[in-house]
């Protein structure tokens, strides 16, 4: 635009230089056959042309000067309508939910550099920032190549077109033919759920605290909201597929939100599996069907989900490592949920609450039995056996009756060799097996694979 009325400037000058230079022609013609024609015939004709030709010069001129104005004056106003179009795009876009892409320099100011760094994962790192209008966000840059491309797409496909109070809220993007890529989300301000629910060691400087039971159980609910609407509100079943108390984050109100949708993967509705040729997700919290390679589906969200009630419940991780005390140069490892089946069966619920929540008081024992019940159904081997993330709602929120669930074998303890008398090193070998967050499809399984594919064949 700026060069368009430059070159209409530059138009307008010669215009006028070129008119000037006409009519001081014309005046020296005339004054020259004044001298030389006198008041002859000749010196008339010569005149009267001369002066006609000049008015059309003046004439041409001011007509030019009026129309140049006018046009100006249009593209002026065409200029700041297209500029208020553009900022009303934009702002509809933004009210609307649709992402913005923005440009690498507008996130490298808003991030001051990359400086405040609140997370990093495998293959991200998360930033947080400040946009130009006062929106705090939350920058997450991905650094992988391969792994990197795929997991901008999973996760712009999977969250651009959904909205749910407990799901993140994707701002926009900033998409490059190379790594990094960058998301931007609204900024969540009390960070992830692990801080809140897992003791803090003494080595860690980070957000958090011992949130209270009411605040639990209404995580639950908040989290099984948010799955349940990309399980059965989405035009396509969205699958999580990476259901961790680390994606899950709380705002100023403790109001959980389901993030991070790298291994998100869309189904179609008349789907009921989906079959993947690679194992990724975390340590804990992968159902045994996809460690068996049977399939995903929103069971697989479902199993996951039941494993974070756990951990909710107990303040505990699911699979952990403790000191053997009878053998202080081996460890052994814990298994959670085996530990909450045997209590549940001994009607001992309580004794898996986390310690902290008990000292404090104001724990409700029907809760307690209510969100183990339920976490419960979900870890089911058999995924028929697990309710779906609505009935899951329903059950939380007193709709449906909570019964207990069938006692469970824990194959997937069973096939991974974990016992809680496992000391030995070839044990802790086969739990390693999971805490890759590739697990190959390559990998020899012995004979308790084909006693856990047994098993949950019957879905």
């Amino acid at each position: 635009m700026l060069c368009f009325l430059s070159e209409v400037l530059m138009d307008e000058r010669r215009l006028n230089i070129i008119s000037a230079i006409s009519v001081i022609a014309l005046v020296i013609l005339i004054i020259v056959a004044r001298v030389t024609l006198k008041l002859s015939k000749g010196f008339f004709l010569i005149f009267g042309a001369g002066v006609a030709v000049i008015v059309a010069v003046f004439a041409y001129v001011l007509i030019s000067i009026r129309f140049n104005r006018r046009r100006r004056l249009l593209e002026s106003q065409l200029k700041s309508e297209g500029r208020e179009l553009r900022m009303e795009y934009s702002f509809l876009k933004k009210i609307a939910g649709v992402p913005i892409k923005f440009r690498y320099k507008e996130l490298e100011e808003a991030t001051d550099g990359f400086q405040a760094l609140i997370g990093r994962g495998a293959s991200a790192s998360v930033f947080k920032g400040i946009l130009n209008d006062g929106t705090s966000v939350a920058v997450k840059r991905i650094d992988g190549e391969e792994r990197g491309e795929k997991e901008f797409r999973s996760e712009v496909a999977a969250i651009a077109s959904v909205h749910h109070v407990n799901l993140v809220r994707l701002l926009g993007y900033c998409n490059a033919p190379t790594a990094p890529r960058y998301l931007v989300y609204e900024y969540v301000s009390n960070g992830s759920l692990d801080c809140w629910i897992f003791p803090k060691r003494l080595s860690q400087r980070r957000l958090g605290g011992c949130l209270p039971w009411n605040l639990r159980y209404k995580v639950a609910i908040d989290v099984a909201k948010g799955l349940a609407y990309l399980h059965h509100d989405c035009r396509s079943k969205i699958l999580h597929l990476d259901v961790k108390p680390e994606n899950i984050l709380l705002d100023e109100n403790y109001r959980a939100v389901v993030s991070d949708f790298g291994l998100a993967k869309l189904v179609g509705k008349d789907e009921s599996q989906k079959v993947v040729s690679a194992i990724r997700g975390t340590r804990g919290y992968l159902a045994p069907e996809w460690l068996l390679e049977q399939g995903i589906s929103d069971k697989t969200d479902i199993y996951s989900y039941g494993m974070v009630l756990l951990e909710i419940i107990g303040g505990r991780k699911n699979v952990c490592f403790v000191d053997d005390v009878k053998s202080k140069s081996k460890r052994k490892c814990r298994y959670f949920p085996k530990i909450v089946n045997e209590k549940v069966r001994e009607g001992k619920v309580m004794e898996i609450v986390d310690p902290r929540l008990l000292e404090g008081g104001g724990v409700d024992e029907k809760q307690v039995k209510t969100l183990v019940y339920v976490a419960l159904w979900c870890v089911q081997e058999k995924p028929r056996s697990r309710p779906s993330m609505a009935q899951v709602v329903d059950m939380l929120e007193g709709r449906v009756r909570v019964e207990l669930p069938p006692d469970t074998r824990m194959v997937l303890v069973d096939f991974l060799c974990v016992d809680d008398s496992a000391t030995d090193s070839s044990s802790l070998q086969r739990l390693d097996f999971m805490s890759n967050p590739r697990i190959q499809s390559d990998v020899e399984c012995s004979s308790t694979y084909s006693h856990a594919t047994t098993v949950l064949s019957g879905r």
